[in-house]
């Protein structure tokens, strides 16, 4: 398979269409219906609010991205949402991306082996960022990450 890549102009071009269509993590929580096309669309948004709302670092969004995608992942395979909702916050130091789910199942590490095909998504997310987590609510959950930021 050859890996799509797309110039920069057309990568902020595509995110400010999902920007235009589902509005800003960064502002309040936006729900993305739980399609195959989700995890594109989470990195977008991811990556707009990161390195242009936020002007922080390419380095610091490509983990962000990554690790939003695995969360989004994670909830289209194992959830059975029709819906989830993505937020983006900062505060001084530090990044947080919640995913929220109606499913109250709680997310689980597996055992990660060099064979293994899938299932690294949670091994990435315990690995590259500084915490994770998961928050039961009345109806469903937050999977939560949070990166260190080094405010100037």
């Amino acid at each position: 398979m050859v890996a799509d890549r797309r110039g920069p102009a057309v990568e902020d071009e595509q995110a400010r269409e999902a920007l235009a269509e589902y509005g800003s993590p960064a502002d309040h929580e936006v729900t993305i219906p739980s399609r195959s096309d989700a995890a594109r669309t989470v990195r977008r948004l991811t990556r707009l609010v990161v390195i242009h709302q936020w002007g922080l670092s390419p380095q610091l969004s490509e983990v962000a991205v990554l690790l939003a995608s695995e969360l989004v992942s994670n909830a289209v395979l194992h959830t059975g949402a029709s819906r989830f909702g993505l937020r983006i916050t900062r505060t001084r130091g530090r990044i947080k991306v919640e995913l929220r789910d109606p499913s109250r199942g709680l997310p689980c590490m597996l055992p990660v082996r060099p064979t293994d095909i899938g299932g690294r998504g949670l091994f990435l997310v315990d690995k590259l960022s500084d915490r994770w987590g998961a928050d039961l609510l009345p109806i469903g959950k937050y999977v939560w990450f949070e990166l260190r930021v080094i405010d100037r």
